[in-house]
């Protein structure tokens, strides 16, 4: 499936949903460490325990991913979930490049090749 382009006014527009994604994935994303440590304790204390942490677990990451698919239904690419990192294929001077955004940023400011990466950012 050939990626989606983006207008840099596209990509702010979604900004706010992002926004939105990305505090709940990280939210998230401390459940299932949470998870793990009380699955080790209740795995030491009795098996019967475990199968319940363990199905919590499953639920926990599941949900992440979701959020994760609904980044990548709005046409951008999720690149660091800690950072909160977000890409939009756009079209700079006839070339592919990626607008990037990362979570906290008041607007999207940056760009970068495909190939190089967020280390590669340059101001727009």
């Amino acid at each position: 499936m050939p990626p989606r382009y983006f207008t840099l006014e596209e990509a702010t527009g979604l900004l706010p949903r992002l926004t939105e994604i990305l505090v709940e994935m990280r939210a998230r994303r401390r459940e299932p460490d949470r998870l793990r440590r009380e699955f080790a304790e209740a795995t030491a204390r009795a098996a019967g325990d475990g199968h319940l942490l363990e199905r919590e677990l499953a639920e926990k990451r599941s949900a992440i991913s979701d959020l994760a698919r609904q980044i990548t239904e709005l046409g951008s690419e999720l690149k660091d979930m800690d950072e909160g990192l977000v890409d939009f294929h756009a079209l700079r001077e006839g070339g592919d490049v990626y607008l990037c955004w990362r979570l906290g940023e008041e607007r999207i400011a940056f760009w970068h090749d495909l190939e190089t990466g967020f280390a590669g950012h340059q101001p727009l």
